[in-house]
């Protein structure tokens, strides 16, 4: 048999991740699809906030402001978690809060992790001065906090919620390509890859159609992990002012005009901050199931 044919034999056994586990692991692990839940809950408001919002978040009704949740003393079902210190309707301010931190997640993790493959990849199946340079570069930007990072670009570029995505993915796009890299070098002298080597296949077509989806994985994981701390670093920057400006309804923002009002409109504060810890906890059992689901190590626990 000639090299071209066992070369083609060899691509033909290659084995890819089975990510239909993913769906199947949802009847075992019941964590997992608590995690599901909350965050198809969390799309979905962020998603149809114009139809489940029952007001307006930027309508303000002086004569009601600081109303109770409608269980407590003076609490009306007309504004079901009260109102803000403007009169506004509480729940429909979270309501628009989840938009926020969808698009502020979503954009981050969807084009951090784009930037931080590619450079990963080429790191991992180049080698030399283009190792050399991307891993100093991640290596370096590694060394300062993820948050302090993310303030000082957000403050270098000003306060906006564009500005904000454009901090956190230069904040995070060095742990994709390090993750990335990684991987590579343990996939590149796998038999396939030397198979598509023999059979005259390009760097490009190897590393799309036999590398990158063989190291999808590992970037599955960190990618469903790494969405919540993008909320809470989001909800962090829109409290200190430098996310979104405070007309926009963000929950980091709700929690610092709420602060001020911790001993008589306590809902101002708990509410939003129990919302986000919600929301990241469901981020965070997403991403564990998503991890053991698809470490083959973690298979049999």
């Amino acid at each position: 048999m000639s090299d071209t044919a066992n070369g083609r034999a060899l691509l033909r056994q290659e084995a890819g991740p089975d990510l239909r586990r993913l769906w199947r692991a949802i009847g075992r692990r019941r964590v997992g699809a608590l995690g599901i839940s909350i965050m198809l809950v969390f799309v979905l408001v962020g998603f149809l906030a114009p139809l489940l919002a029952p007001h307006s978040p930027f309508e303000q009704d002086i004569a009601n402001r600081l109303a109770p949740p409608f269980w407590l003393q003076d609490g009306t079902p007309v504004h079901l978690l009260g109102t803000d210190q403007l009169g506004r309707d509480l729940l429909s301010r979270v309501i628009y809060g989840a938009r926020v931190s969808l698009i502020a997640a979503s954009a981050t993790v969807f084009l951090a992790s784009v930037v931080g493959i590619f450079l990963g990849l080429i790191a991992g199946y180049f080698g030399g001065w283009w190792d050399e340079l991307i891993m100093r570069i991640v290596d370096t930007q590694l060394s300062f906090p993820f948050v302090l990072l993310a303030i000082l670009l957000a403050a270098f570029l000003g306060p906006s919620l564009t500005n904000m995505v454009i901090a956190l993915v230069i904040a995070s796009w060095a742990v994709y390509a390090r993750i990335a890299r990684a991987s590579v070098l343990e996939v590149r002298e796998r038999e396939y890859v030397q198979a598509a080597l023999a059979i005259g296949a390009g760097s490009g077509r190897i590393l799309m159609r036999h590398i990158l989806p063989n190291i999808a994985a590992p970037l599955l994981t960190i990618g469903s992990l790494e969405v919540g701390r993008v909320i809470i670093v989001e909800a962090t920057l829109s409290f200190i002012g430098l996310g979104v400006q405070p007309r926009t309804p963000a929950w980091g923002s709700m929690l610092y005009q709420g602060r001020e009002y911790m001993s008589t409109a306590w809902w101002l504060t708990v509410i939003p901050g129990l919302v986000i810890t919600i929301t990241v906890l469901g981020a965070n059992l997403l991403g564990d199931w998503v991890r053991d689901t698809l470490d083959p190590r973690l298979q049999d626990r």
